[in-house]
């Protein structure tokens, strides 16, 4: 996706695969030759040629469609902009594949706008996906969920997690505040999903899978590739664990 938050490298990234469906596609093959077997997408146009590519070509992933993405500054974003998405748009194009979990973009979740989360909650599970919200504020917005949005309208909850606190909502991840933590989440009663574990590729794959496997209350992982090369070497490790 070529985020601005991963700094030069954003550039380079946008040059050598975001650009090129077609590389895109190469990657998305070698994650499922490697025993991947979904995918986190957004409606954007460059990544769909490129999933499309690979399942022309035997892929046969699940999606898991994150709704309501928007075009809006990562580091200071515009959430009235981010809520005015056409996300019944996205709604209806990932019921064409084959996607049992929706999630809402972070950016709606996290403008606390909670009719709207519901609202967008109601349509994705009328459409007869799993749904669930992404936050990239895991302490404030865990602290308001129960108070704010009726719980059953969602089963998944996607939060960034790394032993770094990188891009989370708190200086520091101890081994105290990790508990404390492990404890909130636990209370949700939601499955888990970890994003940003490589704390933007300031930690190594190892470094980041160790950290997760000795936390107890995580379902799922997911996490950006790049090449052929950095999926190879991902999962292998991933796999001795």
């Amino acid at each position: 996706m070529a985020e601005p938050y991963f700094g030069h490298r954003a550039r380079l990234y946008q040059l050598d695969l975001y650009s090129q469906p077609e590389r895109i596609a190469d990657v998305i093959l070698k994650a499922y030759d490697c025993g991947v077997k979904a995918i986190n997408l957004v409606n954007n146009e460059n990544l769909l040629k490129g999933f499309d590519l690979a399942c022309e070509n035997g892929c046969d992933m699940k999606v898991i469609a994150t709704i309501g993405k928007s075009d809006v500054d990562y580091m200071n974003p515009n959430y009235e902009v981010a809520c005015d998405v056409d996300w019944q748009d996205d709604i209806e194009l990932f019921s064409a594949y084959d996607t049992p979990i929706m999630l809402v973009d972070e950016f709606i979740t996290d403008a606390y706008k909670w009719s709207l989360t519901s609202k967008i909650l109601e349509n994705i599970n009328d459409s007869g996906a799993l749904s669930g919200i992404v936050t990239a504020y895991p302490y404030r917005t865990t602290d308001l969920l129960n108070d704010n949005i009726d719980m059953d309208l969602f089963d998944f909850y996607m939060i960034p997690l790394n032993s770094f606190a990188y891009m989370m909502d708190t200086s520091s991840f101890l081994k105290a505040q990790r508990e404390e933590f492990r404890e909130k989440i636990l209370d949700l009663n939601k499955r888990i999903i970890a994003c940003r574990i490589f704390s933007v590729g300031i930690q190594t794959p190892k470094e980041a899978f160790t950290f997760l496997s000795n936390l107890d209350f995580v379902d799922l992982i997911t996490f950006g590739v790049a090449s052929e090369d950095e999926i190879k070497e991902d999962m292998e490790v991933l796999k001795s664990f």
